[in-house]
This record gives structure tokens, C-alpha cells and sequence, in this order.
């Protein structure tokens, strides 16, 4: 206690000294008429490191302050009625390459492969999923709060215990037993790691990442889940091939009749090959003029590392899709 104490004091003592020393440059400057260096300016000609540092600080400071005012004027302009230009953001998503396997918006050729695909009687509601829940051998109490939560935001879900069962005997005995999906979840070191989702009877089968999870009981102000009616569930940018195929395989996960009544909504948006999955509940005021969202949770972000043909077979499985990072190698580069 007595070392955190001293280092708490020291390092305060060095933030006073530094505050000291940049108010007293400041003002032999100003004496002096000595103006801060322009944003850009480069200081390579200067062999001193501290007067280098001291110049590069005062240059992004003068640059702050130039952007700040920028913005207060374009306030103080808005509020009086003038017309501002606003610019546009540019972002990565704005910058994406061009891919061959953008959907376009009405593409009949992709619609009929998808009328025929493995997913499709549960769009046109000839049959309702029913999902197996298990996970690795030995869970943690993490895990298993998590899947507590899981069960009653996918309906008509079940937990199995793993026991000493293989996976592919999983997938066996739940293709026999009628159900439409497996989902196995491990972890290591008592982390939630990824999730296998395997469609049935003849696949296909994917492996996700999670990360960046929280539970809906860590969530301030959180709702709780009313889980006696089907959510609505929203897919937001999944247009390439691939793309739309794991997002049939995420939406089939659901059954496609939401009942509208029980508030309930479940977002699965993709931005940069990143899916964040958020649970919401509607709240209606102003005599349902005005509508806001309560995150029930959890929440957490998946990314997909393969998709394979069929059901899940590490040794001879044909693979539709694998991530590797050297195939990512530019930002701008997105495959979902």
C-alpha cells in the first residue's frame, strides 16, 4: 500500500512539474511573438528530443483549438438560421473494393438458387426450427449463465448436456430427435470464445468468434425478456453471396412469424465483416407516438472464421469459406 501510495504521488507531482514547465514555454512565447508550429509542420531538423516534443505538443494543441473554434462557429452559425455545409464522413465502409459478389437489390438468379437451398422451407413456413444447445466438455458457471440467457431469446431452444459425447454423435442424435440446428459453445480459460452452428440434416456448418460479450444482467437499466412471443429479427448488410447465405443460416435460426404483440427485437448488423448481435425491447410513450429501445441482452460481436458443406467434419469436410488473415490483409477488403 505504502508503494502504490508513493507512486500515486509521484506520478502527480510529475503532471504538476510538466504543467509548469509548458505554461512557462508558453509565455517566454508570447513575450517573445514566437507563434506554435502549423499543423503539418515537420520538426525533423530539430536534433534536440525534449525541444522536439515540447514543439510537436504545442502544434497538435494550435490544431485543437483551430478545429474547436471551426465547430463553435458553425454552431453559433446554425442556431442563427444560416445555411451550413455540412461534409460527409468519410469511413472505411465508404472506401470498401469493389467484389464480384455483391448482390444487386433484385438479382433473379440468386433469388431462385436461394428458393432451392437448404433454408428455404423455413422462410416459407413449412417448418419451425428447433434448436439443441450444448457446449464443451467441463463448462464454466460463465457459460452457463450465458446459455440461461440464450434460451430465452432463441424460442423453442433445449440445453443437452455435453457428457463425454462427440460432436458429430451430437449432431446424429439431434438430426434423429427432429431438431433443426446444433449450437455448440466452448471457451478456454473460463472465456467464451466461439460457437459451432451446424443446420440438419445436411448442413451447412459454421464456426463463429465471439467477443466483447455482456450479459443482460451486467447491463444498468437493462429489461427483462419476454420470452413467450417470437421476436422480429432485423439482418442489416449482408449483401454479397456469402453474406446472404450466413445470414439465411442466422435467420433460420428463428422462426419467421414475429409476434409483434410481445415487443421484442433481435438485430444481427454486419459492418466490416463484424456481426453485432443486440437484443432490444420496444417502449412505446406519447400514445405510441414516440418509440425508444431497452437492450434486454446479452450482447456480443461474431465473426465468421469457415463455413463447410454439411454437417460439421474436421478431417474431410468440404469448406465453402475460410478466414485466414493474410487474406485480409487490406482494410478496405470485405467478404460478408
Amino acid at each position: 500500500m505504502v508503494k502504490k501510495e508513493r507512486k500515486r504521488q509521484n506520478k502527480k507531482l510529475a503532471i504538476a512539474q510538466q504543467v509548469k514547465i509548458n505554461k512557462k514555454s508558453s509565455e517566454k512565447r508570447v513575450a517573445l511573438g514566437i507563434k506554435a508550429p502549423k499543423p503539418g509542420t515537420s520538426l525533423s531538423h530539430i536534433k534536440n528530443k525534449q525541444k522536439r516534443s515540447r514543439l510537436v505538443h504545442l502544434m497538435r494543441t494550435e490544431k485543437k483549438k483551430v478545429k474547436s473554434k471551426f465547430r463553435r462557429d458553425r454552431r453559433e452559425a446554425e442556431a442563427r438560421g444560416e445555411e451550413v455545409e455540412r461534409g460527409i464522413p468519410v469511413t472505411t465502409d465508404m472506401k470498401r473494393e469493389q467484389d464480384e459478389t455483391i448482390v444487386p437489390p433484385d438479382d433473379s438468379e440468386v433469388e431462385d438458387d436461394e428458393a432451392l437451398d437448404e433454408f428455404n422451407k423455413y422462410f416459407m413456413g413449412g417448418k419451425t426450427p428447433k434448436l439443441l444447445l450444448t457446449t464443451q466438455r467441463k463448462p464454466s458457471a460463465k457459460l452457463y449463465d450465458f446459455l440461461k440467457e440464450l434460451i430465452h431469446v432463441i424460442p423453442n431452444t433445449f440445453y443437452y448436456p455435453r457428457r463425454d459425447f462427440q460432436f458429430k454423435k451430437v449432431c446424429e442424435y439431434a438430426a434423429n430427435k427432429d431438431f433443426t440446428d446444433v449450437l455448440l459453445f466452448h471457451e478456454n480459460k473460463k472465456v467464451i470464445q466461439g460457437v459451432y452452428i451446424t443446420h440438419l440434416p445436411e448442413g451447412p456448418t459454421s464456426y463463429w468468434r465471439i467477443t466483447r460479450l455482456k450479459m443482460g444482467a451486467e447491463m444498468k437499466g437493462g429489461a427483462t425478456c419476454n420470452s413467450t412471443h417470437n421476436p422480429e429479427l432485423i439482418l442489416n448488410n449482408f449483401t454479397t453471396r456469402l453474406g446472404r447465405r450466413l445470414g439465411r443460416q442466422l435467420a433460420a435460426l428463428f422462426p419467421q412469424r414475429p409476434e409483434f404483440r410481445g415487443r421484442r427485437n433481435v438485430t444481427f448488423h454486419n459492418q466490416r465483416d463484424f456481426v453485432f448481435f443486440r437484443h432490444y425491447r420496444y417502449g412505446f410513450v406519447n400514445e405510441g407516438t414516440k418509440c425508444r429501445l431497452q437492450e434486454i441482452g446479452p450482447r456480443f460481436t461474431l465473426k465468421c472464421r469457415y463455413l463447410q458443406h454439411g454437417t460439421f467434419d474436421a478431417k474431410q469436410g468440404e469448406y465453402e469459406y475460410i478466414w485466414r488473415p493474410d487474406s485480409q490483409v487490406s482494410r478496405k477488403r470485405f467478404f460478408v
